[in-house]
């Protein structure tokens, strides 16, 4: 099964919601990082909340980043999204381990006490940033206090990743659902029960459910409608060119220590892992091509 979003409204516009299945995504970063368990369920909740709040936004060159900086071992975990479905991310610490926690994957203390950051970047001289503080380290309660505390919406974030034994993902998936202004009361009350008395999403996932059904136990009695549908997969981008851009904007003194050790240079992506060689030769064409001193 695929890996898709699902954007929806309900209640006659007074309720927008967000569903997605990211089963195959997740297990990707899991591969490429190589990350343990709890990194991967952590790593997979910020994934899934991110590729849905890409989907958030507008335009085609709109980027949004999260990024948690924190106390636990993991220490930092980043992920970007844009608004097409593509997501990607790495952690600081990919192959942490902490002891289980009521015989589950402790991910509050592996993710520790921090601040999370949304930056939006919508093409204006300065990109947007939010800053909150983690309030569980659960990451989708970090992300429902987010949309209250900097956006001032009224949210409710639900994300899972549930593992096999064999360190591999079984299923990932969540939903954002958000209050518009002049919702009422009695609408509110009626879904906090409903959420509050739904089954996991990755019970749900690992059910067959697809985002439409999720969103239908949710909404469905208050005329859920879906307004579009469109695949989510991890995606990196970077290239050669990118990497070389990079390096040009280090400048010529920067540039010029590096030729000056004689010895090609390695980059390697922090979100794929791709590594890109640059000669001596080449350090010195670029040098040539460097603005700043």
């Amino acid at each position: 099964m695929e890996d898709t979003i699902v954007r929806a409204i309900a209640a006659g516009g007074y309720v927008r919601a967000f569903a997605c299945r990211t089963t195959n995504t997740v297990e990707e970063a899991r591969r490429l990082h190589n990350m343990s368990p709890v990194v991967t369920v952590a790593m997979g909740r910020l994934l899934t909340g991110g590729v849905m709040m890409g989907a958030m936004m507008k335009m085609a060159d709109d980027r949004l980043t999260i990024r948690i900086q924190s106390q636990g071992p993991i220490e930092m975990m980043l992920v970007t999204a844009d608004a097409a479905g593509h997501v990607k991310g790495f952690a600081k610490n990919p192959q942490v381990i902490v002891p289980n926690k009521n015989g589950h994957l402790d991910v509050a203390g592996a993710v520790g006490l921090g601040v999370l950051s949304v930056i939006k970047d919508t093409g204006l001289r300065e990109p947007y940033v939010g800053d909150t503080i983690l309030v569980t380290s659960e990451i989708g309660d970090d992300l429902t206090n987010y949309f209250a505390e900097s956006e001032q919406v009224p949210s409710s974030v639900g994300l899972g990743v549930r593992m096999n034994k064999d360190a591999t993902v079984a299923a990932a998936g969540g939903f954002i659902v958000q209050l518009m202004p002049g919702a009422g009361e009695e609408l509110t009350l009626r879904l906090e029960n409903r959420l509050r008395t739904m089954p996991q999403i990755t019970d749900l996932l690992e059910q067959g459910k697809t985002p439409e059904d999720i969103l239908q136990i949710i909404l469905g009695p208050e005329g859920l409608e879906i307004l579009d549908r469109m695949p989510a997969s991890w995606h990196c981008g970077c290239s050669r060119a990118r990497m070389r851009t990079g390096l040009i904007s280090l400048g010529k003194k920067e540039l010029q220590s590096m030729i000056d050790d004689g010895k090609p240079i390695e980059v390697n992506c922090q979100f794929c892992g791709k590594s890109y060689e640059f000669p001596v030769n080449e350090l010195e064409a670029m040098k040539q091509e460097a603005v700043k001193a």
